[in-house]
This record gives C-alpha cells, sequence and structure tokens, in this order.
C-alpha cells in the first residue's frame, strides 16, 4: 500500500464517519422507571409532610414555580408542606409521562388535588412539568413549574 493509497483512505474513514449519528446516552428503560418511582414518592411525600422524604427527593438547586407564579427555594418549597402550612388531604396525578435525555427527564402529567392552606379548603387542577436529574444513583427535582389547564 501506497502512501498515496493510505491518505485516501484516511479521508475516507473521516469523511464517511462524519455522516453518522453521533453517539449519544441512551435512556434505559429502567431510567423512566425510576424517574416514575421518584415522582411517586413525591407525591406521597408530600401527602405526608415528610420532610426528610422531601429532603431526599430534591435537589438543592430547586426551583420550583406554582401555577399563580409563585417560585419556591428547596428550603421554602420543604418548610410550606412540612410546618403544614399547606396539607394535602388527596394529590392524584394522571396522563403522566416521562422522557429521559441522559442524566435528566421530564415529566408531565396532570396534578388534582385537595389542599387545605392557611385554614382553608380548596381543589386544584393544574398541568404540571417537572426536570429530575440524576445525581449520584438517585433521581433528585430539580425544578417544576405548573400552569393552569
Amino acid at each position: 500500500m501506497t502512501r498515496r493509497h493510505m491518505v485516501v483512505a484516511g479521508a475516507f474513514v473521516l469523511t464517511t464517519s462524519s455522516l453518522l449519528p453521533a453517539r449519544r446516552p441512551v435512556a434505559q428503560p429502567s431510567d423512566e422507571a425510576a424517574v416514575n418511582q421518584a415522582v411517586e414518592a413525591l407525591r406521597q411525600a408530600m401527602l405526608a409532610g415528610d420532610r426528610a422524604q422531601l429532603e431526599a427527593l430534591v435537589a438543592h438547586q430547586l426551583s420550583y414555580g406554582h401555577s399563580g407564579g409563585v417560585v419556591e427555594t428547596k428550603a421554602q418549597f420543604i418548610d410550606v408542606i412540612a410546618s403544614r402550612k399547606t396539607v394535602y388531604k388527596t394529590i392524584t396525578l394522571s396522563d403522566a409521562a416521562v422522557t429521559v435525555a441522559g442524566s435528566n427527564a421530564i415529566a408531565r402529567h396532570a396534578f388534582a388535588a385537595e389542599v387545605e392552606s392557611d385554614g382553608k379548603a380548596d381543589a386544584d387542577r393544574i398541568g404540571v412539568m417537572q426536570v429530575w436529574q440524576k445525581q449520584g444513583a438517585s433521581w433528585k427535582l430539580l425544578a417544576r413549574q405548573a400552569f393552569k389547564s
């Protein structure tokens, strides 16, 4: 093989490799199941007002957006629920969908709840988008935004 043949072969390899799709991390079905489990664990922790479980499920950088425009930090979100300022009597999630992209996941669902806040009963039905991030072996809620549906 001559030097010219090697140059042509190298150029061919470089040209054709750029036509191949880039390798991206592929989400495993177990990742989707783990995110769904985390969403359910968060629902249960909110119902129970379980401070320790809420701490374990949300990221330190949490941005928790409500449908009315209020945005809470991790500390604010947990304090409102764990101090029982807001008590969730029921939470029902429906129309759930999870998409995993590497170490991030987007979870969407309809959120219906019976809630008591400052002694006043209320019922909510909103849409929710959550962003979950895999931190170590656990999925943590990084961001949540609710919207009127």
